[in-house]
């Protein structure tokens, strides 16, 4: 018996597998574009589900659309949103740069779908894709979706990581470490400090994220092929963003110019750009903790993060920094992702941007993988890495750059006249100190303190 059907679109028939739910345009788009086996990823495919949707809603209130066949598609549509039939979006993220290919796969997909559950006949173009263009679709589902991933995770996760920083600073804040500039010696500083200035990196990401959302919910549905609106309702374009709003519990509404939303993808290279920069601070974090835990006895060894699994296949006991050090390389991705988004932005030719798919791809896995680093980077280096004050208090005690609290009184030259020699002493700073100065051990105690030069001001 064949394995195959025969299926027909505008330019001829060809052969699609027997029981696959998508059409002509798919199979030709999978015959094209055999490249990376790449697909888009799950929450683009729930956007354009919810994007199907909230139209046929819209089209059937506008009077466009029976009832019947409204009900079909948003059953059909809500299939695919409960995570079925994902195995039917086949087409490599190296397509068509409109992403057409994609948006017909939906529509035939849908169509298929909706014409078992209603026994009518559902046409991929002319009913599922009823008043809009593959132009707007793949815009406003690159919207949309980064909008729900962002809502409904990495905010979230972000929250979380904040959090967990900010309890790790309660419980460890009052302990004192050496401070390090160009990774060397400088002047003292609190662990609530040093926390204290990762939690107001990832807040300050936090923030900028949500100022970049307002534009993200701004859609291009409603603009179809060039942004003029051509074969769309007049009121489609608003009445649309109020059902999607409705369905996924996010504020949508039209773009003010379709064109720029169109010709354009400025708002998610702004975002990218903005989760470029979280991950920037995700990196720093993950590095400040490999190297306070680096040793145990030949490196900082300030802190000793939770033993996650063997760190060698040769060398027994050893256990590596692995939650960092994937912090690391999503941090490395995201930049790499923004880079690609950058280049795929500017491929605006005149009414439509031709890198579409790539842009959902990259932006999509830049939120996916931020948001999941984020969770593990609190719940498994942050929040449960133990302070190793032996270690803390010995490098602090022959630490000569504590000297500089004695500028004020002996001067810069003196000073550094005291801490080169301690320095090749190897001996503390207060013994030096008592040495070459008037001020007695007590003055010095008082002046060298650890904890009271984190406070700053003069001693």
């Amino acid at each position: 018996m064949s394995q195959t059907r025969l299926e027909k679109d505008s330019m001829g028939t060809l052969e699609v597998p027997k029981d696959a739910l998508y059409k002509a345009q798919t199979q030709r788009a999978i015959n094209n574009f055999p490249i990376s086996n790449l697909t888009l990823p799950t929450s683009f495919i729930h956007a354009l589900a919810y994007i199907k949707q909230a139209a046929a809603q819209t089209n059937s209130s506008l009077g466009h659309l029976p009832a019947d066949k409204a009900d079909a598609i948003i059953k059909a549509s809500h299939l695919i949103i409960d995570g079925n039939h994902l195995d039917q979006f086949p087409v490599d993220v190296f397509q068509t740069g409109s992403g057409t290919s994609t948006n017909m796969n939906t529509n035939e997909v849908i169509a298929s779908l909706a014409s078992q559950i209603s026994n009518l006949t559902i046409h991929a173009n002319d009913d599922v894709n009823m008043g809009q263009s593959s132009n707007d679709v793949i815009p406003t589902a690159i919207h949309a979706s980064c909008a729900m991933q962002i809502t409904y995770q990495l905010l979230p996760a972000l929250k979380h990581l904040s959090q967990s920083i900010s309890d790790k600073s309660d419980a460890v804040g009052k302990h004192v470490k050496t401070g390090r500039t160009h990774l060397m010696d400088a002047m003292p500083i609190t662990f609530s400090q040093t926390l204290g200035s990762w939690q107001a990196q990832i807040d300050h990401a936090y923030h900028n994220i949500q100022l970049q959302l307002k534009s993200v919910c701004k859609l291009a549905q409603g603009g179809t092929a060039v942004g003029t609106g051509i074969n769309a309702d007049p009121n489609f374009a608003k009445l649309f963003s109020k059902e999607l709003s409705n369905s996924v519990g996010i504020e949508f509404s039209p773009s003010s110019n379709f064109f720029f939303s169109i010709g354009s993808q400025d708002s998610i290279v702004n975002l990218s750009g903005t989760l470029k920069t979280l991950a920037v601070a995700i990196m720093k974090i993950a590095n400040d903790l490999r190297w306070m835990n680096s040793g145990p006895l030949a490196g900082l060894g300030e802190i000793e993060l939770q033993a996650l699994q063997p760190g060698s296949s040769i060398m027994p006991g050893k256990v590596n920094p692995v939650v960092p050090e994937a912090a690391a390389m999503v941090s490395a991705q995201v930049i790499g992702n923004d880079a690609t988004i950058t280049i795929a932005g500017q491929s605006g030719n005149f009414e439509l941007n031709v890198m579409l798919p790539i842009i959902a791809y990259n932006i999509l896995q830049s939120i996916e993988i931020l948001s999941n680093i984020s969770h593990l980077l609190a719940d498994k280096a942050i929040s449960n890495f133990k302070i190793n004050e032996q270690n803390l208090k010995k490098a602090l005690a022959k630490n000569p750059i504590l000297v500089t609290a004695l500028n004020p009184i002996i001067g810069y030259e003196e000073a550094a006249k005291i801490a080169k020699l301690a320095y090749q002493q190897g001996r503390p700073i207060i013994e030096v100190a008592k040495e070459h100065t008037q001020l007695s051990e007590e003055e010095l105690k008082t002046l060298l303190d650890p904890e009271k030069l984190t406070r700053g001001g003069l001693s």
